[in-house]
């Protein structure tokens, strides 16, 4: 048996309805997901990540007690995960630590993204080195900074021969065309809207955290004005690369577009909200005519019949199934992508997402945070190592 080589992929996505915590051996090929946790995030610090989510005028006070405030979360995600699987520190090598995305801006003079959940935080009450912000280097790099999972799905998921796309249906939701030759390189970007419209007007209206199942969706009908307007906004006629999130799509442009129209049943809005996530995935997976076999879908939206049979409707002959069938449950194929690219920076080597965010060249991403204790294993420097 190889020695474990164990790295930790921790994340909070769009929707913020709580971290993903996941423990990854990558002694084997493909990396063993060895173990799980899913930390619930308070309601009055979810309520505080949204606002700074809103991009209005906010405190600097807010933000930095907010980012202190997830990264003890995170910590506790983490310190909760070792305990279940009774490990000590000093078994993981690193954490890679997505954070939680408050802002990401791709376009204008000054693009920038920002992720928050302080790594010196979570390094100091974990006791392991932990990996972060992975996304500023490939906008450096000229890149979109997202999607980043496509080069972990294509080494994951891709055959070599099928011609596959895996989908994360997050909040937002991103779509990576596998390669299967020279000819078809790897391509990935955002689609649009996942999750995020269908659990905001589900909660809007109803107070419930997301529609389960899409059974309220399929109460309504497809409004089909309301739909051509979703579907007008600019951001579907844009070339890849390209990458968006909650401050395009949100609440608040959903309400701007219904009030153009005459008042529309609730649930009549809730079905067209997931017909407008189904068509504009369903467009993206023939970007530049890329036909597909197979879409393998990942993240929350992998667990809503009603959006998966409306795919299946709309993409007939693809064959569309749950990560599960292909060796990765839905609910961890994000968290297990963070631990590998954690790994990937660790070990200095340089990811290429040239055809997925249109960075400039490949780059190692994130910056390392490292714990007391790996400074000891590492060894000092001090001023005779420069004899």
């Amino acid at each position: 048996m190889p020695t474990p080589e164990y790295f930790i992929g921790l994340l909070s996505g769009t929707s913020i309805d709580g971290i993903d915590c996941v423990l990854v051996d990558f002694s084997q090929t493909p990396p063993h997901l060895v173990a799980t946790h899913s930390h619930s995030v308070p309601a009055s610090l979810r309520q505080n990540l949204l606002l700074l989510c809103q991009d209005q005028s906010i405190s600097l006070r807010l933000l930095g007690e907010t980012d202190i405030a997830l990264g003890r979360l995170f910590a506790e995600a983490v310190n909760t995960l070792l305990a279940k699987s009774e490990l000590k520190p000093a078994d993981i090598i690193a954490i890679g630590s997505h954070g939680q995305t408050i802002q990401h801006h791709p376009q204008g003079s000054h693009q920038f993204t920002m992720q928050i959940g302080d790594p010196n935080t979570i390094s100091a009450m974990t006791g392991i080195t932990t990996i972060a912000d992975f996304r500023r280097k490939d906008m450096a790099a000229g890149g979109q900074g997202a999607p980043l999972t496509p080069l972990f799905h294509q080494g994951y998921f891709g055959t070599g021969t099928a011609r596959r796309a895996v989908l994360n249906i997050g909040g937002i939701a991103n779509i990576s065309l596998l390669s299967v030759d020279a000819e078809s390189p790897l391509i990935g970007f955002d689609t649009g809207p996942g999750n995020v419209l269908m659990d905001s007007w589900i909660n809007l209206k109803s107070g419930l955290p997301f529609d389960r199942s899409g059974a309220w969706a399929q109460s309504g009908t497809v409004d089909s004005t309301l739909l051509e307007r979703l579907m007008s906004e600019d951001f579907f006629t844009l070339p890849a690369p390209k990458s968006t999130g909650r401050e395009l799509f949100n609440l608040p442009w959903l309400i701007g577009k219904l009030i153009e129209l005459e008042p529309i049943a609730d649930a009549d809005v809730q079905a067209t909200l997931l017909e407008f996530t189904a068509q504009t995935i369903a467009q993206s997976t023939n970007w530049r005519s890329r036909k597909i076999e197979e879409l393998i879908v990942c993240g929350g939206g992998a667990y809503n019949t009603a959006l998966l049979q409306r795919l299946r409707a709309l993409m007939a002959p693809v064959r569309v199934i749950s990560s599960d069938e292909a060796g990765l449950a839905p609910d961890w194929v994000e968290g297990v992508a963070f631990a590998w690219m954690a790994r990937k920076t660790w070990l200095g080597e340089a990811i290429d997402c040239r055809s997925v965010t249109g960075a400039r060249h490949p780059c190692i991403l994130g910056g390392i945070y490292r714990s007391e204790a790996d400074g000891k294993r590492q060894g000092s420097w001090s001023l005779s190592n420069r004899e």
